[in-house]
C-alpha cells in the first residue's frame, strides 16, 4: 500500500551541503549565518528589519511585548488558528477576545471586529489562515479608526499577498515560521519584521537573553528569553529562501490538481478559495465536507486506514479545555469557526506528490465521504 504523508519538507542537496558547511566550521550558534538570513528575508519580504527566532511561537510572545501590550489589555483575533497566536497574549497579561470567521476563507471576518472594540483594546493579532491574506483593506482602516496596533501572524502565508502588498508589511511588526510543514522551513524557527528600528532591536536583545546592544557577553539590561536561531537553521533557512517562489508555484500547481479534481464534487465538499485581489501561497490544502450529517472524523480515520494521511484543520482555540475554565467560552460561542472546525480536514500537500497522485487522492476522499454516514 502506498502512504501519503500529509507534509513532507522539500530538501535538497544544497539544503544539505550548507548545513553540513556549519557543522563543519563550529560556529553553531551567534555566528554570521543569521544575520544573512534576517538580511535576505527582510529583502524578500520588503521590510526594513527581520530578527530570527526559534519559533513562530517565540515570535510571537517577543512581537507582543514590543508592541507594549501588557496585563488588563484586550487583543483582538481569531478562534480559528494554531493556539499559539491566542496564547502569545496570555503570556504578557493580556487577553485574547475572538472574533467569529469569514465562512469562505476562514479569516478573521472584518464586519464582526467593531462590536468587539472597547478602551481596554490595544491591538488587532490578524492571522492570515493556510496561506490565504485576511482582508486587511478592511482591517486596517478600523485600526486606524480606532488608534489600534496591527500584529500579523503570517506564520502560515509566507510570500501571499493582499491587493499587491505581501502580508507582513500591513502592521507594526509580523511573524513568520519555518516548521518542517511550511512552505519553507529551518527545521524549527520563525522571523519578526518590522519597519521599526526600535523594534527590531527590542526584540534582537529579548531573544538573547535580554542582552544589552553594546553587546558585552554578560551585560543583560532586560528580562529576556533563550529565543535565538541556531546557525544550523539559519544555513537551511538561506538555502530554503533561494528556492521559496519555486517551491510555492510548485505548491500552487498541487492545489489546481486538487481543485481539478474535487470541484466536480462540489455537492459533497468545498475547496479553498483565494479571494479577488488576494495571492495564495498554500500553507496546506483542507476541504470542508458540506453534510453536516457525515462524521468527519470517521473519514479521516478511514483514509488513514488505507495510506492517505488526513488530519482536523483546526480546532477552534475558544473551546480548548483551559480556554472553557479561565474564560467560559462554550460551544455556540463562535459558530461559523466551530462549524469549519467540526467539518475540514487537510489533504495531503507536499512536492513529492504528483497529478497522479492527486487524482488518486481526490477519488479515494470522493469515494470514502460517500460511504460514510
Amino acid at each position: 500500500m502506498v502512504e501519503y504523508k500529509i507534509a513532507k519538507p522539500h530538501i535538497t542537496k544544497s539544503d544539505e551541503q550548507a548545513v553540513l558547511e556549519v557543522l563543519r566550521s563550529g560556529d553553531l550558534s551567534l555566528g554570521p549565518k543569521h544575520k544573512e538570513f534576517e538580511k535576505k528575508f527582510a529583502n524578500k519580504i520588503g521590510t526594513k528589519y527581520a530578527c530570527s527566532v526559534s519559533s513562530g511561537t517565540a515570535g510571537l510572545h517577543l512581537a507582543m511585548i514590543a508592541s507594549g501590550i501588557g496585563l488588563g489589555d484586550e487583543v483582538i483575533t481569531t478562534p480559528f488558528s494554531f493556539v499559539a497566536s491566542a496564547n502569545c497574549i496570555l503570556y504578557v497579561g493580556a487577553k485574547p477576545v475572538f472574533v467569529d470567521i469569514d465562512p469562505r476563507t476562514y479569516n478573521m471576518d472584518p464586519k464582526k471586529i467593531e462590536a468587539k472594540i472597547n478602551k481596554k483594546t490595544k491591538a488587532i493579532l490578524v492571522v492570515h489562515i493556510f496561506g490565504h491574506p485576511a482582508d486587511m483593506s478592511s482591517i486596517s482602516k478600523l485600526a486606524k479608526k480606532y488608534n489600534l496596533k496591527i500584529i500579523e501572524d503570517a506564520c502560515e502565508s509566507v510570500r501571499a499577498s493582499h491587493k499587491s502588498k505581501q502580508v507582513g508589511t500591513f502592521g507594526e511588526s509580523a511573524v513568520f515560521a519555518f516548521y518542517p510543514n511550511k512552505q519553507m522551513t529551518t527545521g524549527e524557527g520563525g522571523m519578526i519584521v518590522t519597519d521599526d528600528e526600535k523594534i527590531y532591536k527590542l526584540c534582537a536583545s529579548l531573544r538573547n537573553q535580554g542582552r544589552s546592544d553594546n553587546m558585552q557577553w554578560l551585560d543583560h539590561n532586560k528580562l529576556g528569553y533563550n529565543y535565538r536561531m541556531d546557525e544550523l537553521s539559519a544555513a537551511l533557512g538561506l538555502t530554503q529562501l533561494a528556492k521559496l517562489d519555486f517551491m510555492i508555484g510548485q505548491r500552487r500547481k498541487i492545489a489546481g490538481w486538487y481543485n481539478k479534481y474535487l470541484e466536480e464534487y462540489a455537492n459533497l465538499v468545498r475547496v479553498p478559495v483565494t479571494e479577488k485581489g488576494n495571492t495564495h501561497s498554500w500553507f496546506v490544502y483542507v476541504i470542508v465536507i458540506k453534510n453536516p450529517k457525515i462524521n468527519r472524523n470517521e473519514v479521516i480515520s478511514k483514509l488513514n486506514a488505507i495510506g492517505i494521511s488526513s488530519k482536523p484543520y483546526l480546532p477552534s482555540i475558544h473551546l480548548f479545555d483551559f480556554y472553557r475554565k479561565d474564560f467560559g467560552y462554550t460551544e455556540g460561542n463562535f459558530p461559523v469557526s466551530e462549524k469549519i472546525s467540526a467539518s475540514s480536514l487537510a489533504l495531503p500537500f507536499h512536492l513529492d506528490l504528483k497529478e497522479k497522485d492527486i487524482k488518486y487522492i481526490s477519488n479515494k476522499v470522493v469515494d470514502v465521504i460517500k460511504n460514510t454516514q
